[in-house]
């Protein structure tokens, strides 16, 4: 990852616009800053969420409140509490997110 091209800027997350974001139950709230390929997004998912989907996009997760849920698709599954981080590359292995009691994320993408 080549961090260039970005001025040094705070962000207040409060008011970046909030975008909803349907999984196969429950919601996920996004607010997203870009800068050049660097994405950071700020993610709430709603009690009950459970991901549509298998992702293969790479992370750097940091969860900030809540219980999260991860599963891999060879099976394996780990839970992240606040203060808790994840990292994963680019199609290096597939997973999804759920949450039983809603999770409040910091995404770095």
């Amino acid at each position: 990852m080549d961090m260039t091209g970005i001025p040094f800027s705070t962000t207040d997350w409060s008011t970046v616009e909030r975008t909803e974001h349907k999984g196969e139950r429950g919601l996920a709230y996004w607010r997203t800053r870009q800068f050049g390929a660097i994405r950071l997004r700020l993610v709430e998912y709603t009690p009950g969420y459970l991901a549509d989907h298998w992702c293969a996009k790479g992370h750097i997760l940091f969860c900030l409140e809540g219980e999260l849920q991860t599963e891999l698709q060879d099976g394996r599954q780990f839970t992240l509490t606040a203060g808790m981080s994840y990292q994963v590359s680019d199609n290096a292995e597939p997973h999804r997110s759920r949450t039983s009691a809603g999770a409040k994320l910091f995404v770095v993408d």
